[in-house]
């Protein structure tokens, strides 16, 4: 049985983006551009045309985009989404028969054959296209064959014939009877803007007090708003704001046994006050924390939670659901490890219980809570841990309802697994940022996230550290090491956060030596804070953040080009945004401790600029201009003084 139209003679392939055969959606921001490029031919030697068809979910009609074609059966074209939701996207080809006949004609003409028979040729097809135009141009068209049919001299005929107003109005109304369709649609999901551009600061609130030995409350919270506010931070992450259980809680330095008073682990979700609906009893009521999040928004911030799927032995799950975990048989629950790290305070869930529908609704129904009372900003631990197609559906229905709901990724674990995690639906993700020094890794790095399919789905969260993660870099490079750091993760990246107190005021003590996490960590301690102190730190990171809101060369992540240096120690990158109007180079010592200095090129032709221009330079972290000449120019960074040149070009 034949089924498709054996007149259908184009060919559609290699239509990207699409990821996984078009399993998943691609991802975009409103007022973020998607290209689409496909190949597109036919047998034989006929023209060739294509239109990249899009519409929004909700909508009936398709809209047509012809493509551009990029040379050896390469077409693209490009659509900017307008409104959050899903997009439909696919391609369409056909044989064009007109423009096949122009180029014919043109090729005879000049060469110079009898083409009278093509010019009537011609007419005919001209009045097939009227046929598809409406009234007014019908006429037109029908009138130009008529002409061309009783043009007695050939060469007016083909001036005529080969004319521009002629093609664009017959291209008006191609001939798609034996159109070919690409046989996938696609899909783009576009989301709001702060999906691509959010600055982040962690912070416990059980630390927010002013009084030493105080445990901090929601309202302690309000009074910090103001001064991360000045930092120039958007989101303000709250690690798990829950009820604490008692049994084998955690003490200082991950004690495995607490000591009477001590806080525990706010990760140990669960008491007899209540589970992942309940707030910790210290913290305040829910109506505070309702305030708090008003609160932020007057200041333009939003309240992120973590959302952390495990329990305390003492979370009532474990006595509601038993069936949710995994029963040792001598009749105790497996606490969850991930050697050589052991978190007794701590249960996981099992997604392969029977009872696994009412776990996902439950579940869903914990986001569903706080969506109530204003948080849409949710930093998930650990969600390699839980099963992957409960978070598929969980986003989905959430996001439904709620499509300004972000979702962060807190993963740390193996590529493909962080890979399918962006796929099913978190709207950010963690990165390997954190471990990525040299210039070598850097490039590499910023290459895989933004240059491969990677682009199209994982959208990166820079981090330099976390109440977790001390690197090396940090724990030796000292004040120097915080600034390039934070410098290159907002720089790089146009998601990007840091675990706040410490690391504005620069503590880099590990456990011991070698090992990635803080002593006296405030995971496990109430923290008493100098919220009025500044830092160099501190006065560098407000200075970077209004640098980002600035200039939209930085506001989003894809648009990096590497420039060469003669030293290994300096990074060269630069970013422009869509217009070529705003251009930022940023020039890094990766040495902590030395002066370095050296050539770096200017990726001028990416910058727009012609290589042998004179052009200004104003570095936007000290306000100091430089003119600059040609491609090559001389840098030169104190890590004492400055180890970063943010530069915009004038």
């Amino acid at each position: 049985m034949i089924e498709k139209d054996g007149r259908s003679r184009v060919v559609i392939e290699h239509v990207q983006p699409q990821i996984n055969s078009g399993r998943f959606p691609v991802k975009r921001t409103v007022g973020e551009r998607l290209t689409v490029i496909a190949d597109v031919f036919a047998d034989g030697h006929d023209e060739v045309r294509a239109a990249l068809l899009v519409k929004h979910e909700q909508d009936s009609d398709w809209q047509e985009i012809p493509m551009e074609f990029q040379g050896n059966d390469r077409w693209e074209a490009s659509f900017t989404p307008e409104k959050r939701g899903i997009y439909e996207y696919t391609v369409q080809g056909w044989v064009d028969h007109l423009l096949t006949w122009q180029k014919g004609l043109k090729k005879k003409f000049e060469a110079s054959q009898d083409v009278g028979v093509e010019l009537l040729i011609g007419a005919n097809w001209i009045e097939e296209a009227a046929e598809r135009a409406p009234a007014h141009d019908a006429q037109t068209l029908r009138n130009w064959a008529t002409q061309l049919r009783n043009e007695s001299n050939q060469s007016a005929g083909v001036t005529f014939a080969l004319s521009q107003e002629v093609t664009k109005l017959v291209e008006a109304y191609p001939d798609k009877k034996y159109a070919s369709l690409y046989h996938r649609t696609l899909f783009m999901e576009a989301e709001r803007q702060k999906a691509l551009f959010s600055t982040w600061y962690e912070f416990f609130p059980r630390s927010a007090s002013n009084e030493p030995g105080k445990h901090g409350t929601f309202k302690d919270c309000e009074q910090v708003l103001p001064r991360i506010a000045e930092m120039g931070f958007d989101t303000i992450y709250l690690p798990p704001i829950h009820p604490i259980g008692d049994s084998n809680r955690k003490g200082a330095n991950n004690a495995v046994t607490a000591q009477p008073g001590e806080p525990g682990s706010p990760w140990a979700i669960g008491s007899k006050d209540g589970g992942h609906k309940s707030i910790h009893p210290e913290l305040g009521s829910i109506d505070d924390f309702v305030s708090l999040v008003n609160k932020a928004k007057e200041f333009n911030i939003e309240v992120a939670i973590d959302v952390a799927f495990q329990c305390s032995p003492d979370h009532p799950y474990v006595k509601e659901h038993p069936q949710w975990f995994r029963w040792r048989p001598d009749g105790s629950v497996q606490y969850a490890e991930n050697p050589p790290k052991k978190y007794q305070d701590v249960l996981p869930i099992n997604f392969e219980t029977e009872d696994w529908e009412n776990l996902w609704k439950e579940l869903k129904s914990v986001f569903e809570y706080w969506i109530s009372k204003g948080v849409y900003i949710f930093r998930v631990d650990n969600p390699h841990t839980k099963s992957f197609i409960f978070w598929e559906w969980c986003i989905r229905e959430v996001r439904r309802q709620h499509p300004d709901a972000i979702f962060l990724a807190e993963a740390f674990t193996r590529p493909r697994v962080m890979e399918q995690l962006a796929k099913i639906g978190f709207n950010q993700s963690y990165t390997y940022y954190t471990w990525r020094n040299t210039q070598f890794e850097i490039k590499q790095y910023m290459t895989e996230l933004t240059k491969t399919d990677m682009r199209e789905y994982y959208r990166p969260n820079f981090w330099p550290n976390t109440p977790d993660i001390l690197p090396e870099m940090l724990q030796n490079g000292g004040e120097s090491a915080h600034i390039s750091r934070v410098v290159m993760a907002a720089t790089l990246s146009s998601n990007y956060g840091l675990y706040g107190p410490v690391y504005e005021f620069g503590i880099n003590t590990p456990v011991y030596a070698g090992k990635e996490e803080y002593l006296d960590s405030e995971k496990y301690e109430v923290k008493h804070w100098d919220w009025n102190r500044r830092t160099k730190i501190r006065d560098v990171m407000t200075r970077i953040n209004r640098i980002r809101r600035e200039n939209p060369a930085l506001q989003t992540t894809w648009n990096i080009e590497f420039g060469e240096t003669d030293n290994q120690q300096l990074l060269c990158y630069a970013k422009v945004d869509d217009y070529k109007s705003n251009k930022i180079l940023v020039v890094v010592n990766l040495d902590p401790h030395h002066v370095q200095s050296g050539w770096i090129k200017v990726p001028v032709q990416y910058l727009n600029l012609s290589a042998g221009s004179t052009y200004t330079v104003n570095d936007l972290m000290t306000d100091t201009r430089y003119q600059w000449h040609h491609e090559w120019n001389y840098v030169e960074l104190h890590p004492g003084v400055m180890p970063v040149h943010v530069f915009r070009i004038e």
